[in-house]
């Protein structure tokens, strides 16, 4: 029979939620990241409750202000916003962990008076040694040894000159919890030792410092993935022990969402693979809506029938019961899809406007787009946001815009008809009669000529056209292209290609 769940868990809901977002500064944030902070946050918003953003930053030799900084330019891209931690302040500052070293002492202080936690001067060759000793496995680890210590025996390791580690006095009995996701989870008594809390000569270690800071900052839930589930049984002894010795009044609720898969095999998405890299997936042009739809899907749904959604629904519908604890695989090439999705429903001046740093990273336009710049933009933008997934295939679609000289792409030179000499000649005579020069005026031209008169399919007709103008076999539509280039323009580019085919 299993244990029953401690009932001083806290049954916090509404307003009262508080969840919690704490990274360690290190390397480039990853997708996995922003998905646990977008089902924080989802969950907090749902709940009219409040998301704490704070920084576990007690590892010098890794942590770096040059990974802080890109935590906080990952969040404001992906318009995730918090009420209490780094950069905003709250009640319970410090939001870093680098600076709360005397609040950890102090909580120390109380777990000793309470006899939670003792003296351990066991060292890892004298463990080992015993567990030889005795017929125990090695990798059973420590063995209690110190619990029971006298004072002369203390003294005597003082006298040695050895000093302390701080160990929790786990309980011995099962340990259960209800997961958010999972349901009942039991962790037998006996399954892990009595484990440091702190080490020798004071440095407070993370199975310490990261409960610590969520019972004095009233976390109610932590929702963290899968892979720290097994730190959980640690976790719930020592909230037991902060609840004894007045540290906090209850216990959190935790829940565990799942792995993140690679798109291959079994392996959980690594942040060495490119899809995990969240400014990568920025640099090809992804928005923060949807990449946060399909986040949002790696383990949890709207509905079954349906991908495509806001924030503000996802906010309406989140509960992170409904998350299925079964791992979730990424799809980068869904994701695009759905992002496209979501390039499609931006306004158009909005779509004009995320469009200029990708134009300008080609070095098609400055950083400060000139009048005429923004004139194109404007216009042409309507022209391939029904065609494009990323931000990042803009410059490849508009870039003849802003060039004089264009540049044949291989495969459109290679895709060209044997006749396509004669079929750019044939346009360049019909387009030179036309006065209205507008997109209805060409089409009928072109039509007349290439069509009717040549016999040509359309799509054999207007591929030498397009790569004359675009030097490409994709491009945005082809007579509203012309209608921007302008008659002139037009008529050059179409003899330059025939004088290249030369």
């Amino acid at each position: 029979m299993s244990a029953t769940p401690d009932p001083r868990t806290t049954t916090a809901t509404g307003a009262d939620v508080r969840v919690r977002f704490c990274p360690s500064p290190t390397g480039l944030p990853h997708v996995g990241l922003i998905r646990t902070v977008l089902f924080n946050w989802a969950y907090a918003r749902h709940n009219g409750g409040k998301l704490v953003f704070r920084i576990e930053d007690t590892d010098a030799a890794r942590d770096s202000e040059e990974s802080y900084q890109q935590l906080l330019d990952a969040l404001r891209w992906m318009n995730i916003d918090w009420d209490e931690g780094v950069e905003v302040g709250g009640p319970h500052a410090p939001y870093r962990q680098s600076q709360r070293h005397e609040i950890y002492r102090e909580v120390l202080d109380k777990l000793v008076a309470a006899g939670a936690v003792y003296e351990s001067y066991s060292t890892a060759e004298e463990i080992d040694a015993r567990n030889e000793a005795n017929g125990r496995a090695k990798q059973l680890g420590y063995d209690n040894f110190d619990r029971d210590l006298t004072d002369e025996q203390r003294a005597a390791f003082r006298a040695e000159g050895r000093q302390p580690a701080w160990r929790l006095r786990v309980p011995d009995h099962d340990l259960s919890y209800v997961d958010l996701i999972r349901g009942e989870v039991t962790f037998p008594a006996g399954s892990f030792p009595d484990f440091v809390l702190v080490r020798a000569g004071g440095v407070p270690l993370y199975p310490f410092v990261n409960p610590v800071d969520d019972a004095l900052m009233g976390i109610t839930h932590v929702i963290r993935g899968e892979d720290l589930m097994p730190s959980t049984a640690r976790q719930l002894a020592l909230y037991s022990a902060l609840v004894d010795a007045g540290v906090t009044t209850f216990i959190p609720r935790f829940g565990h969402m799942p792995l993140v898969l690679g798109e291959t095999g079994n392996k959980k998405l690594s942040k060495r693979d490119p899809q995990a890299d969240l400014f990568l997936q920025r640099e090809k042009g992804f928005i923060h809506e949807g990449l946060l739809n399909y986040l949002s899907l790696l383990g949890w749904s709207l509905a079954s029938d349906r991908d495509v959604f806001s924030l503000d629904e996802m906010i309406a519908a989140f509960d992170i019961a409904d998350v299925n604890p079964n791992p979730a695989r990424f799809d980068q090439k869904k994701a695009e899809a759905i992002n496209g999705d979501h390039i499609r429903m931006l306004d158009a001046d909005d779509f004009a406007a995320r469009i200029v740093p990708y134009l300008a990273g080609a070095g098609y336009i400055g950083e400060e787009p000139s009048e005429e710049h923004r004139a194109i933009i404007a216009a042409a933008a309507p022209l391939v946001q029904e065609r494009v997934q990323l931000l990042g295939e803009v410059p490849g679609m508009l870039g003849f815009l802003f060039v004089s000289d264009v540049s044949y792409a291989e495969d459109a030179l290679k895709g060209l008809p044997a006749n396509a000499a004669e079929v750019l000649t044939a346009c360049s005579r019909a387009l030179e009669g036309v006065d209205d020069f507008t997109a209805a005026g060409v089409q009928a031209a072109l039509s007349t000529a290439l069509v009717d008169e040549l016999g040509l399919k359309p799509r054999v007709a207007y591929g030498p056209p397009r790569v004359a103008l675009t030097g490409r076999r994709v491009s945005p539509p082809l007579f509203e292209s012309m209608e921007m280039l302008g008659k002139d323009e037009t008529l050059r580019r179409l003899n330059a290609l025939v004088q290249h085919l030369g």
